[in-house]
């Protein structure tokens, strides 16, 4: 049977660790904070953790998988606190009386038009990453933390509004709106650049 159990070499070469998969734990990090300074904290802070639970990794799973779940952890108490943090400004007041038109009508209060540009075509292309990211900046830090949770974590309705102190209806107008934004960025900068 194929055994997935990392060798003794592996394992002991957290010197490496950083050239090894620095880049990949950065992008990571990146996608979900947004903020280059935070990503690149969480990523040291993730090698110091990793270093000092060495002595308890069994070797079962890759180590860059192992590094990306300790970064997972880093990355949630780093959104956790900007959350707590976040002052409520004229966009979530916005988003407040969007979230009461949805409840009261249960429509959204504006539909966006059609996609411009395919992302199958877009996907594999390292420019296209580049114009994303760049988008993903843009949104406000809770759309942004709502929209990498929700689509780039998979995260639960439920265990979304818990670290960003949202009600279900609330989160549901922050992603329609992080969606929105980033498709009209999307085509206005892909479509631009792509052409």
């Amino acid at each position: 049977a194929y055994s997935v159990r990392m060798d003794a070499e592996e394992v002991a070469g957290p010197e490496r660790w950083l050239e090894e998969h620095g880049d990949y734990l950065f992008q990571y990090a990146y996608v979900r904070l947004r903020n280059h300074a935070a990503a690149e904290d969480a990523v040291q802070e993730t090698l110091l953790a990793a270093i000092q639970a060495l002595d308890r990794y069994d070797g079962k799973t890759p180590v860059r998988y192992w590094l990306r779940g300790i970064l997972r952890h880093k990355t949630v108490d780093y959104i956790r606190k900007a959350a707590r943090e976040i002052n409520v400004d004229d966009t979530e007041d916005s988003e407040i009386l969007d979230s009461l038109k949805f409840k009261a009508f249960g429509i959204p209060t504006r539909t966006p038009p059609p996609w411009q540009f395919s992302p199958d075509k877009a996907y594999e292309q390292q420019e296209f990453w580049e114009v994303f990211y760049s988008c993903l900046s843009k949104l406000t830090d809770t759309m942004g933390q709502a929209f990498a949770l929700r689509e780039l974590e998979g995260e639960s309705t439920e265990n979304i509004c818990k670290e960003l102190g949202l009600k279900p209806n609330n989160l549901w107008v922050v992603l329609h709106r992080a969606r929105t934004q980033l498709k009209a960025c999307l085509e206005k900068h892909w479509t631009e650049s792509a052409s």
